[in-house]
């Protein structure tokens, strides 16, 4: 039977909707805008006024950016990063996070005290600094992708958060059929937590890829980059960092 909608239901679908369309133009503006300026004479955008759509149409900023070697290189390096560490991140906060949501476990109240503790107050810059040098995590691409490994006291969180609401007869009906802890959780507890690997996955990736300072501290400069080093050091916006001094801490 075809239900008649009434007049209020009609009047709420049309304000959502107009709601929701200048919701996203809105949103959208940002970043349509930059595409347009992207196009636009560099000279030309200075006096400002482009809004959608370029005043000066030309793809010079486009061929200076793609012959630049150092940007090209550094997409790659900040794509390998952000991908990898993404992965590294999502294990190791999802297995701490399930460890320590065991009722059993000891000191799984202070632990996960610890870790929010982590989210608000960190050791510095310098003590951050000297801690990646001893640990031969600086200058190399290696270092760069493994620090983000179970850095996120948010990721941890999330994946905690669903861990604490699954029914703990699930895991005792999986070890009375003779599962392990590993094909509980890879088997098991991962397939159907796939709303929190997504919500941390997209956390993580943004993170680090938007990440400049870590980058810009921790790699040799003449070698290494990440695009966002390397688009600063396009546009000339970057400082001289001795690392030899920075190091030597």
């Amino acid at each position: 039977m075809k239900i008649k909608s009434s007049t209020m239901d009609k009047v709420f679908v049309t304000f959502n909707t107009i709601f929701l369309v200048l919701f996203v133009t809105i949103t959208l503006y940002p970043v349509l805008n930059t595409v347009a300026l992207s196009f636009n004479d560099g000279i030309d955008a200075v006096r400002g006024g482009i809004h959608l759509w370029p005043r000066i149409f030309t793809l010079s900023n486009y061929k200076t950016v793609l012959h630049q070697q150092n940007i090209l290189t550094g997409a790659v390096v900040s794509v390998a990063r952000t991908v990898l560490g993404t992965i590294f991140a999502l294990v190791t906060n999802a297995l701490l996070a399930y460890i320590i949501s065991r009722k059993r476990f000891l000191f799984r109240s202070q632990l996960s005290l610890f870790w929010v503790i982590t989210m608000y107050v960190n050791g510095g810059m310098i003590p951050t600094l000297v801690l990646y040098r001893n640990m031969n995590l600086t200058n190399s691409y290696a270092g760069l992708i493994m620090v983000y490994a179970g850095s996120s006291g948010l990721g941890y969180l999330i994946c905690k958060g669903f861990f604490d609401t699954v029914p703990v007869a699930l895991r005792e009906a999986a070890k009375l059929d003779g599962a392990s802890e590993a094909r509980i959780f890879f088997q098991i507890v991962v397939p159907i937590m796939k709303p929190s690997i997504v919500s941390v996955a997209i956390l993580e990736a943004m993170w680090i890829w938007n990440d400049y300072l870590l980058p810009y501290l921790t790699l040799d400069l003449g070698k290494y980059k990440t695009v966002s080093v390397a688009v600063q050091y396009l546009k000339g916006g970057y400082g001289s960092v001795d690392m030899g001094a920075m190091m030597a801490c």
